[in-house]
C-alpha cells in the first residue's frame, strides 16, 4: 500500500493526491499538518497496519443552537407537574 503524507502546500498538490494516507505514528507525530490539509479542504485517512480506521474530514459549520425552535408547538398541561400517584412512585423507585 502506498502512504502519501502531503504536509506543504497543500492547496497546491495535484488533485489526485486530495486525499492522502498516514499512519498513526505519522498522523500523532504531524496533527497540525494535517489539520491544516483538512481545514483546505482535503480529507485525510489515518492507517492501522495499512488498513483505513479513521478519517479525518473538514467540519460543517452547523449554526446556532436555536432553543425556542418549539416554541408554540408543545404543550405541556398543568397536570404534568402534579404529584405522582404511590403506586407509580413505587414503580419508579424500583419498589
Amino acid at each position: 500500500m502506498l502512504v502519501i503524507l502531503l504536509v506543504n502546500h497543500a492547496r497546491d498538490a495535484p488533485e489526485e493526491w486530495a486525499m492522502a494516507t498516514v499512519n498513526v505514528h505519522e498522523a500523532k507525530t504531524h496533527l497540525s499538518r494535517l489539520l491544516a490539509q483538512v481545514e483546505a479542504g482535503e480529507e485525510v485517512t489515518i492507517a492501522r497496519n495499512g488498513k483505513p480506521v479513521a478519517r479525518m474530514v473538514p467540519a460543517r459549520e452547523t449554526g446556532r443552537p436555536q432553543p425556542d425552535v418549539f416554541k408554540g408547538q408543545v404543550v405541556v398541561p398543568d397536570s404534568f407537574f402534579d404529584p405522582l400517584p404511590e403506586e407509580e412512585l413505587r414503580l419508579w423507585e424500583g419498589g
